[in-house]
Formats: structure tokens, C-alpha cells, sequence
């Protein structure tokens, strides 16, 4: 309450009613130790109802980890470590990011994932609970959680795969901002989660209309010894209770509740009206002292248990120091495909080749697709199935490589999250580059954490042809670079595919995102005839084509900037100008983050500022692309939605051939 009130805003009734459940949980239920936040073996906690930071912040604070009184009076002000929602990375104890509803528990779907094929990776003989990489997932929503989306794409996979290590506690507390939760919600969610194969427990209200703490306690119990399929915990509470005139209302949720209220609740509660952010010593220095002792109890047991493996396991304990560094194996830099030039070949084949080369090398990376691999060519190991122990499908493996997200593209990027924010692990997820619609909001929150998530978008333009414009991406690689820290990567051919995919995973770095061909393309040769090493694609740009010359022949006419399918159309249209006695260099353009990011002087070499005379070439919309064409050049881009026909028609219909190109350049000359 006092937070909120020195804010002047937030997001206090939640907050108040939950805090008995928060304090059960940290106090007597999750493995953690406020003196090492990032202690391999802790349990994760996760707040899904971000909103309600105070909750966790606050016991953050009581428990003993590096967050003080001050951190408190300073809730949602610029720069303290208490912003209006938990942020991964800057507040210690903060598990992952949350705020956007429903990805809270998502996340935390991917972190359970990560726990069992992590320990199934590292420690697979072990019995049940004697792992050191065992661990679970405790996570507290909302019903507003329960109605996005995602959250049902995310039970109906933690069902099905029996995530016996992920433990949920639903506040039921009946309240949303508009009014009651029955404007709009009037569905048995215990029954739901129940019929997607959760264990199921309900808490009623306490008498007085408080959480019912031994009620809790006894469910959470019953939770923790359910390791064959995942819990959730249906509570009833009373938003904002005790506060007189506040209790039970939706104006709790999002506003404070200003001064009379809280001194009326300290009143009620025995707390001196008239004080503020003064818990009593006694009990914050019980609460610190029992929870860092706990913790240094645990952690010691577990460093005992963890030596003893690493002892008997020599060689997994390499390959664990090896991941924990981010760094791949030496033998990983000569293990890179090389495709010679000849046979065509779409860049999603060529991805998938060179995703299964780089699995071999990496045990840490695995995924899969939202029920496309055969399109994606993301299944790297067809007889290893991440599923429970009790399928009978072939390959079944609870630690197994390949993840069928089933047609979840949402709680696919948000699980990814999760399995990311464990450090062991780097996974991907792919689908149609249309749909990456879909899975937006989690690939933003990815942005946000800096996660090294690897996104597999296929069939990146009007190039997929007869499936017509419901599936042909137009605006998606503009929005998507325009997304903040995510790197968006459309090569050329297969060598830039190999090329860049194995800058990517040489260092855990950012969000990735693959925007790759399904129709085949020319595998171009890497010198001869103008030609240059596509060894540059690295760099996210560089001169891929410039005409054979005697000596020095200085800046060329125009400057050419493609990507992807669209970069032989460019060094086409430049050797046609060549004809004409006009030089024409084509740039590759992979990666327009990583090129952004090279030396003014790299960048001037690739795009000479003399040059105004440019063209961008690219299936897709424009816009995006101004910066580097400046006032002089030209777009043959595509600007409106595609159709049903070939992709030689589709090209050829919205002007994106050669000669079209050609006509460009000589219309600026």
C-alpha cells in the first residue's frame, strides 16, 4: 500500500490479497538462497500477473535478497530496481520478464522443458528427486492469464507432456478492470485444466474472506508430491482485502487507494495508521535470517551432491563448463557446410543442413516446429522426441531432441523464453514467415531479455507461390527490423545461410530470426566473374558482385542492395548494365542490424556516400529501406499484398525480375 501511495500509481489490490500466498511459497515451499539469485539449483518463481510486482518485490525484500526499503519507496520510478513489472536482468530474484499476460506462465511451461531435458542431458541415471538438476517451476497468475490465449496453448502442452515439475497458483479473485470477472469469463477453469491433464486442486476463501494460508499449504503440498503431471492451484482471494471500501472492487486493481484507505487498513491490520514503509525489525529480520539460512542449507547440500557428479561424470562436467561458457567446441568452426555451385537449392533446405551439422556439435541446441519440419527442415534428429516417459510413439525420449510445438506458434516463442533464460540451452522454433504474426509478443519479449532464441521463419516472400497472399509475407520484414534487439537474417544462398547461421551461434548474443526461401535458389560461386566470398555475409552486408575491372576503377555508377531470393536478380540487372557501360555493384544485405552495427568506415566502403544513385531490391514492402536509398533512389520492392499464381509469375507481375532492376538504374542515370 505504501508503495503505491508514494508512486501515486500502480496496481495495488492484487498485490495486498496476494501477499499471504507469496510469503507461504518463499518461506516454506521454494528452494531458493537470497545470497546467490543465480544458484543453478533453485527453484524458478514466476509472478505471470506482472502487474502485481509488489508481490514479488516485496518478498525480494523480506527474504533477504539485495532490495531494500529504499528500492521499495522508489516502485516505478526512473531507474530504481523496482519498475512497474519484473524485469529479467535488473532486479536480482527476477526470474523472467513479465507484464503482457498469459506469457508469465508460458515462460515458465519453457523453463520446466528445459529442466527435464537438461537433466536428462547431463544426469539421465539419476532416480527421481536426487538429481542436482532437478528443480521446479512455481508460478502465481491471474485470471486474466487464465483468458489470453497463450496460457490455453500452454496447459494443453504441459498436459501432454506431463511436466510433473511445474507447480501453478491461479488467483481466483473474480476481478478485472472493467467489473467482474463474469463480463466475460464464465467457463469451469479447474474442469478445463483438469481435461488437458493437470492435477487439480481448489482453495475456497478463509471465513473472514482472506486467502485460506493452511488451505494453500496443504494444496501446495499435494502439488509438490504430484511429480507425474503438472499442478494448478484454483484460489479464491478477495482483491485489495482487508481495505475498507476497497476489498472485492475492480478500482482496486489499477489505482492507489489513497490515504484515508490505507490508514483505515493499518487500523484493521494493528500497524500504526500513521507509518509508513516500517515493517517491524523483528519480523524482517526473521523472515531474512530463516530464508538465507534455508538457502545456505540447500545450496550446501546441492554443491555436495553436484561435486559427487561431476566426480563420476567427468566427461559431462566438460561439456557443462563448455556450455556455461557460451562457447562452442573448437571442432564446431571447421564442422560449417559448404555448398559447391551447381544444383539450386532453397535456403530452408539449406538451413536444415546446416542446423543438423551444428546439432551435432552442440547438444545444448534443440527445438522444432509448430507442425512444419518437413517445410521448416527442422527436424534434426527424427528418433529423439521430447515426450513424457509414458508415450509409446517411436523415439520417445522425456530428454529427447526434437520438440513437436503442435500448431502453437505463440507459446512456442514464449516456451523458447523460458528454455532460453536457463543458460543451458539454445533453442529454436520455426513455422511459416507469415505466422511469425503470431508469435510477436513473446519474440518481443525476447528482444527485451536479450535471449539467444533462433527463430526459423520459412516461405519468406510471394517466392512460396500458389498458397497466394494469406501466406505470402508483404510487411513482415519491415516490422520485424523494426523490432528493437532482434537481429533479422534473410541470406542469399545457401553458403549465406551456412555463414551466418554459424555467426550466430558462436556467441549466446540476441534474439535471431531466419527469413529463408521455399523456392530454390542459385548456389553462386564465391569468386570469378565479379564475384566476391560470401564469407562477407557475416558482416550483414558487403559487395557480393562488382564488375571485372583494370586497376582502380573507383566508385561505380549504382549501388544495387539486395537480400535473399532477390540478390541473383540483382547481379543479373548488374551484368545487363555492364552492357551499357554502366557499373553496377550488388550488395547482400543479410542482416541490416549487423551491418548497422559495423565501422562508418566498413559501411562507407560497402555503400560509398558519393553513390546516391541507389536501388533496393527486395520481395517485400519498402519501407524500411529509405535511410540507405536517401532522396536520389529507388525501390522495386513489392507494396501491396500478393496472389495465387507461381512464383515466376508472382515475380514477374509485381516487377521484381532483372530487367526491371536494369530500367531502374538507367532511369536514375
Amino acid at each position: 500500500m505504501d508503495a503505491v501511495e508514494e508512486a501515486g500509481h500502480g496496481h495495488p489490490g492484487t498485490a495486498i490479497s496476494l501477499a499471504p500466498a507469496a510469503h507461504l511459497i518463499f518461506q516454506r515451499f521454494l528452494r531458493h538462497d537470497p545470497a546467490d539469485p543465480a544458484w543453478p539449483g533453485r527453484d524458478r518463481f514466476v509472478l505471470s500477473c506482472g502487474h502485481s510486482s509488489l508481490t514479488l518485490y516485496i518478498q525480494l525484500h523480506l527474504t533477504g535478497y539485495p532490495l531494500t526499503l529504499d528500492d521499495l519507496r522508489n516502485y516505478r520510478k526512473k531507474g530504481s530496481l523496482t519498475p512497474a513489472h519484473p524485469e529479467w536482468g535488473h532486479t536480482p530474484g527476477v526470474e523472467t520478464t513479465t507484464g503482457p499476460l498469459g506469457q508469465g506462465i508460458a515462460t515458465a511451461v519453457g523453463m520446466a522443458m528445459s529442466a527435464r531435458r537438461e537433466r536428462g542431458l547431463f544426469d539421465p541415471d539419476a532416480p527421481e528427486g536426487t538429481s542436482p538438476f532437478d528443480h521446479r517451476v512455481f508460478v502465481l497468475c491471474s485470471d486474466g492469464d487464465i483468458q489470453e490465449g497463450i496460457s490455453a496453448e500452454a496447459a494443453a502442452f504441459a498436459g501432454h507432456q506431463q511436466l510433473g515439475n511445474l507447480v501453478v497458483v491461479y488467483d481466483d479473485n473474480r476481478i478485472s478492470i472493467e467489473g467482474s470477472t463474469e463480463l466475460a469469463m464464465s467457463e469451469d477453469v479447474a474442469a478445463r485444466y483438469a481435461a488437458q491433464g493437470w492435477h487439480v486442486q481448489s482453495v475456497a476463501l478463509a471465513a473472514d474472506g482472506d486467502i485460506d494460508v493452511s488451505g494453500l499449504s496443504e494444496a501446495l503440498e499435494a502439488a509438490t508430491a504430484e511429480t507425474s503431471r503438472p499442478s494448478i492451484i484454483v484460489m479464491r482471494s478477495t482483491i485489495a482485502w482487508p481495505v475498507p471500501g476497497a476489498k472485492g472492487t475492480a478500482a482496486s486493481h489499477g489505482s492507489a487507494l489513497g490515504a484515508k484507505a490505507v490508514r483505515e487498513a493499518k487500523s484493521l491490520l494493528g500497524v500504526g495508521p500513521e507509518t509508513a514503509f516500517a515493517p517491524p525489525a523483528d519480523v524482517v529480520e526473521w523472515t531474512s535470517r530463516t530464508a538465507w539460512a534455508r538457502g545456505r542449507a540447500a545450496r550446501d547440500g546441492w554443491q555436495r551432491a553436484f561435486d559427487r557428479w561431476a566426480k563420476a561424470h567427468p566427461d559431462r562436467d566438460e561439456l557443462l563448463t563448455r556450455i556455461r561458457s557460451g562457447q562452442p567446441p573448437t571442432s564446431f568452426h571447421g564442422a560449417r557446410p559448404v555448398f559447391g555451385p551447381g544444383s539450386p537449392v532453397a535456403t530452408r533446405k539449406a538451413f536444415g543442413q546446416a542446423l543438423r551439422a551444428a546439432s551435432a556439435q552442440l547438444p545444448e541446441l534443440w527445438g522444432g516446429s509448430a507442425d512444419l519440419g518437413d517445410s521448416n527442415h527442422t527436424t534434426v534428429d527424427p528418433k529423439s522426441s521430447f515426450l513424457p516417459a509414458s508415450s509409446t510413439l517411436p523415439g520417445a525420449d522425456p530428454a529427447g531432441r526434437t520438440i513437436h510445438w503442435g500448431i502453437r506458434e505463440h507459446f512456442m516463442a514464449a516456451a523458447m523464453n523460458g528454455i532460453a533464460l536457463s543458460g543451458l540451452s539454445r533453442p529454436y522454433g520455426g513455422t511459416f514467415l507469415v505466422f511469425s504474426d503470431y508469435m510477436r509478443p513473446a519474440v518481443r519479449l525476447a528482444a527485451l531479455m536479450r535471449l539467444p532464441a533462433l527463430y526459423v521463419w520459412t516461405h519468406d516472400s510471394i517466392g512460396l507461390g500458389e498458397d497466394g497472399p494469406t501466406h505470402q509475407p508483404v510487411e513482415h520484414l519491415a516490422s520485424l527490423r523494426a523490432m528493437p534487439g532482434l537481429d533479422v537474417v534473410r541470406p542469399a544462398d545457401a553458403n549465406e545461410t551456412a555463414v551466418t547461421l554459424w555467426k550466430v551461434l558462436q556467441s549466446r548474443g540476441r534474439p535471431v530470426g531466419f527469413s529463408l526461401s521455399r523456392q530454390d535458389l542459385p548456389v553462386l560461386p564465391d569468386s570469378g566473374n565479379g564475384l566476391r566470398s560470401t564469407e562477407g555475409a557475416a558482416l550483414g552486408g558487403y559487395v557480393r558482385y562488382a564488375p571485372p575491372a583494370q586497376g582502380d576503377p573507383g566508385d561505380p555508377d549504382v549501388v544495387i542492395i539486395a537480400t535473399g531470393s532477390e540478390v541473383p536478380v540483382a547481379i543479373e540487372a548488374a551484368r545487363a548494365l555492364t552492357r551499357d557501360a554502366v557499373r553496377a555493384h550488388v550488395v547482400s544485405m543479410p542482416c541490416r542490424e549487423w551491418f548497422d552495427e559495423q565501422p562508418a568506415s566498413y559501411r562507407d566502403s560497402v555503400i560509398p556516400p558519393t553513390v546516391r544513385r541507389r536501388i533496393v531490391v527486395e520481395a517485400g514492402v519498402s519501407q524500411g529501406w529509405h535511410d540507405l536509398l536517401g532522396l536520389d533512389g529507388r525501390a522495386v520492392c513489392v507494396e501491396e499484398f500478393g496472389a495465387s499464381a507461381s512464383a515466376g509469375d508472382l515475380f514477374a507481375h509485381f516487377g521484381i525480375t532483372a530487367e526491371a532492376v536494369a530500367d531502374a538504374a538507367r532511369a536514375l542515370l
